[in-house]
């Protein structure tokens, strides 16, 4: 198991760096994009990870535009010896310089959808807090994060057309994870066990010279089990130093409130609140411009979950229109949202995402397949 990363002094176990520090299947490691027009005139997703005790590498990209049909692409392969080779297929992910920019592209495929696009850095990156998760006495997810936002440049082709992304009119983020999460097919055997119900709130915000991010998961009766609120600076692409280092953070408690569209579990609006050490409090107001279905990028897809054995070198592909979709299957929970954020003195831009499963009480929800209704 050993690998190129092994001539560097960086291990923190016995091990291999290959060899992960748990033997739960569901061990994973993910890179995750989006990118979108800050009018919300379209809006992109991109992820692939690999699943080593699954013995997989998976990928998707997804666009959609307002008016037009959601499209997907997605490819599966076993997980290669060196883990830094993130290519499936037509896909090939680039790390061109490690947390500043990367190269994704996407070649002529069954999809229809292709791109060459760059993502460069504005903001250093920024960890997230710890976000551990149980059920009874079992971790059923424990995983590390960090964040960071920036542009994209390029241009993607669809079946509808052509998009040339511009970096002045496009905003970025960057999601780094891994560690131990439910994915895949569902483990069999045991007793029955019904699962709880869980909020999930993640709302990476972008203002003229600063970005916020807002972090929570609740959980069926809205008590918190990881709620974090945080500003850092932002900065142009040419005056972000080369040096990686941890930025001037400043962290809020944070609460938030979602208003939801009739008969769903989708936000017509929400409010996040900061306040800080002094109890000053700032609302942030969010308006959703434009919805992106989150099973896209595998997220609970029915056919394309992620983590989920489907051949070496398979590729596949979906198109849908989230008006015409039934907002309550379990597959169509999970969404983002471009929202335009006002926090009473400035305008800002960002992406609201959430998913509601099972009962949550501060919505009303009682079940699982139930939406917001004012009775």
């Amino acid at each position: 198991m050993l690998s190129k990363f092994d001539d560097f002094p960086i291990h923190q176990t016995s091990e291999p760096l290959m060899v992960p520090n748990t033997s739960d299947r569901n061990f994973y490691n993910r890179t995750w994009f989006n990118g979108y027009a800050p009018d919300g005139s379209f809006y992109f997703g991109i992820g692939i990870a690999i699943y080593p005790h699954r013995g997989i590498m998976d990928c998707a990209f997804s666009v959609v535009r307002p008016n037009e049909p959601q499209y997907c692409f997605f490819g599966s392969r076993k997980t290669p010896k060196d883990h830094s080779e993130t290519i499936v297929g037509p896909f090939e992910l680039k790390i061109t310089s490690p947390m500043r920019s990367a190269k994704v592209s996407l070649r002529s495929n069954i999809s229809g959808l292709s791109c060459e696009l760059v993502f460069e850095a504005k903001t250093q990156p920024i960890q997230e807090a710890r976000q551990v998760l149980w059920s009874g006495s079992r971790r059923i997810m424990d995983a590390t994060r960090f964040a960071q936002f920036g542009q994209w440049t390029g241009e993607i082709k669809t079946p509808s057309g052509k998009i040339e992304v511009i970096p002045s009119d496009t905003i970025g983020t960057k999601d780094r994870s891994w560690g131990v999460r439910n994915v895949g097919e569902p483990e069999l055997g045991g007793a029955p066990k019904l699962p709880s119900g869980i909020c999930f709130i993640w709302a990476p915000l972008v203002w003229n010279d600063y970005v916020s991010h807002a972090i929570f998961f609740d959980d069926k009766d809205g008590f918190p089990i990881v709620r974090e609120g945080l500003e850092a600076p932002l900065y142009e692409v040419k005056t972000i130093s080369e040096k990686i280092d941890e930025d001037i953070i400043t962290k809020f408690a944070a609460s938030h409130s979602l208003d939801y569209e009739k008969n769903t579990r989708w936000a017509q609006k929400a409010e996040i609140a900061f306040t800080n050490l002094d109890g000053d409090k700032k609302i942030i107001s969010l308006k959703p411009r434009l919805r992106f279905m989150m099973k896209g990028l595998g997220y609970g897809h029915p056919e394309w979950k992620q983590g989920v054995w489907k051949g070496n070198l398979e590729i596949g592909q979906d198109c849908f229109e989230s008006e015409k979709l039934d907002p309550l299957l379990p597959e169509n929970l999970h969404i983002q949202q471009v929202v335009g954020a006002n926090d009473g003195q400035n305008q800002g831009v960002g992406v609201l995402e959430q998913i509601i499963f099972g009962p949550y009480s501060p919505a009303g929800f009682k079940g699982f397949n139930d939406g917001f209704s004012e009775s």
